[in-house]
């Protein structure tokens, strides 16, 4: 399944959310819980409903701490573990008391209020049923099986690691040529002729594959055979090479750690995606502006056709 930008666009938002109260949840717990007696000791349980400060006898709980958390991720991304609790809390005693405020004003009372209020409530609940119907499905089984599945097909290909010194001029390659097969050290004329920016760690360039590098240069690199092999000077659109061959293996696939976060990401919105189409299923809309109607109509079939392509 090919994700399209807009389909992506619409379940950023409930993703962010989860992974933002996932991440937080566990620091907030753990600052709330006393000192462990051991090192391997498990931090306590903190009580969604443990009351940590009360503002003219209103209480502010754990939970409030935790959707405050939500709202506020990327602010407490900012700031050191040690000073999110306390930031939480200063803002949910200036919540309480300007709430306070608005309800002594008739604000609560407003039909722009309760409007407000509704979405707030379509909002959480959107979240809750995510969290519970969607979420709690992407297992670490789940995610271990779509990498076992991504990786069934893979076909390892050879990468060579090679070093090299670039300079300006073939007659300059050259002179390197003759001074490398007169025994001089290959990393230290990198470091003091070599005018690509790789030349301080000797022209060590890493391993790489077939369609990495230009075509001159890979053409050159691959074709040295014995590891320590050094090639004659090779032009490129960046000036002249003599590349020596470090090693060779064969590719391996990404490993499960490398790709579990990429995977979870794939099941959540593919999990999300389904989930809402089974629920659109019967549901009458109307849209009495024809041109907004006529918008949403080619998102919706955008997603559609994205959501039958095969997989890039």
């Amino acid at each position: 399944m090919k994700f399209s930008p807009l389909r992506l666009a619409r379940t950023a938002s409930v993703i962010a959310t989860m992974v933002a109260a996932t991440a937080l949840t566990p620091v907030l717990a753990q600052d709330a819980a006393p000192a462990a007696p051991a090192q391997d000791a498990a931090p306590a349980a903190v009580s969604p409903e443990a009351v940590v400060a009360t503002v003219d006898g209103a209480p502010i709980t754990e939970a409030d701490l935790g959707f405050a958390a939500e709202d506020l991720s990327q602010e407490l991304q900012q700031m050191p573990p040690a000073q999110r609790k306390p930031f939480l809390l200063r803002v949910l005693i200036d919540m309480k008391v300007m709430a306070k405020a608005g309800a002594d004003a008739g604000m609560a009372d407003t039909p722009l209020f309760q409007q407000r209020l509704d979405y707030l409530k379509d909002r959480s609940l959107r979240r809750a049923y995510f969290a519970d119907t969607i979420a709690k499905g992407i297992t670490e089984e789940a995610v271990r099986a779509a990498y076992d599945k991504s990786v069934a097909d893979f076909q390892p290909t050879e990468e060579i690691r090679a070093s090299h010194i670039l300079v300006p001029s073939e007659d300059e390659a050259k002179a390197i040529k003759e001074q490398l097969d007169g025994g001089a050290d290959f990393a230290e004329l990198a470091k003091e002729k070599s005018i690509d920016p790789g030349a301080a760690n000797g022209g060590d360039l890493g391993f790489f594959s077939k369609g990495m590098m230009v075509a001159p240069f890979e053409t050159a690199a691959y074709g040295l055979s014995d590891i320590g092999q050094v090639s004659e000077p090779v032009e490129s659109q960046f000036g002249w090479h003599v590349i020596r061959l470090e090693e060779k293996r064969q590719s391996a696939p990404p490993t499960f750690e490398q790709l579990a976060p990429q995977l979870q990401q794939q099941l959540l919105m593919t999990s999300f995606d389904d989930t809402v189409a089974r629920l659109m299923e019967g549901v009458a809309i109307d849209i009495p502006d024809a041109d907004l109607a006529a918008a949403v109509a080619a998102q919706t079939e955008t997603e559609a056709t994205a959501g039958e392509a095969p997989a890039q």
